[in-house]
């Protein structure tokens, strides 16, 4: 009997997700790799310089490092890529599903994101999630940034330690949020009310804040699954903010004790 064209396709998926992997470079991003017990190392390139500098890492993932020669770096990243002498090829993280990432926290926070792709904004939300104490950063498996090293190295370290998934729908993530409890709130600058006001008696609720790209934001179907829009409260005339100062202030205004 032929199998479906959704299960092929859903079999075809699983299959590349086990054989993909990913650089990460800079000393910050490849130290803290380094020392994740639950990150699946492959392949260490290290300078004689960054590997004197990362010793200690080296010897906690028990992994054997090629030493090469400065001008003769090899890893497969882009020209561009400033790997200050440091390369690590790695198994993506899994954090497991929704519920097992946003259930158990004291009046839990998260981050989700609708088709943001820029990896530095990611990156730099991910800093921010696990500075202001958030459960999870969520964004989805198409229209948003993957698991690279432009991301890690932004995250400073912090892809290692705060989960990241990428859902298949938004929306029923969103509706699955909402059925554990969850207040979720996306914002958008035509919003009436602000954050403040939604989450006022509310703080010892499990929040969640939904983010849209810069310029087109939220996806009209994300803003009727959406509880509320709400805005960030601003003085005088501005544009916008940039996605990744929008999700640490609204974490900020959103935190459960004042």
């Amino acid at each position: 009997m032929k199998k479906p064209k959704w299960v092929v396709q859903k079999e075809q998926g699983k299959k590349a997700q086990t054989r993909e992997t990913v650089w990460l470079f800079g000393l910050h991003a490849v130290r803290d790799a380094l020392v994740n017990p639950t990150r699946e190392k492959l392949r260490l390139i290290v300078t004689l310089n960054a590997q004197n500098k990362l010793l200690d890492a080296i010897e906690t993932a028990a992994v054997t490092p090629e030493v090469v020669d400065p001008r003769k770096f090899n890893a497969p990243l882009d020209p561009g890529s400033v790997h200050q002498g440091a390369a690590l090829e790695v198994k993506p993280l899994d954090w497991g599903s929704l519920e097992d990432v946003c259930i158990g926290a004291r009046s839990p926070r998260v981050i989700l994101l609708d088709r943001v792709t820029d990896p530095h904004n990611v990156g730099a939300i991910l800093r921010s999630a696990e500075v202001l104490g958030a459960s999870a950063v969520i964004g989805t498996r198409h229209h948003s940034a993957p698991e690279t090293g432009a991301l890690a190295k932004t995250a400073s370290g912090a892809l290692e330690r705060q989960p990241y998934l990428r859902v298949r729908n938004l929306a029923d993530a969103i509706k699955s949020l909402q059925g554990m409890g969850y207040l979720v709130l996306g914002l958008d600058g035509e919003a009436t009310q602000s954050i403040e006001a939604a989450v006022d008696g509310k703080r010892d609720h499990p929040v969640a804040l939904v983010l849209g790209a810069e310029g087109p934001g939220l996806r009209e179907k994300t803003k009727e699954t959406v509880d509320a829009l709400v805005r960030i409260d601003a003085a005088g005339q501005f544009g916008s903010l940039n996605v990744s100062n929008a999700a640490a202030i609204a974490l900020y205004a959103s935190r459960a004790s004042l």
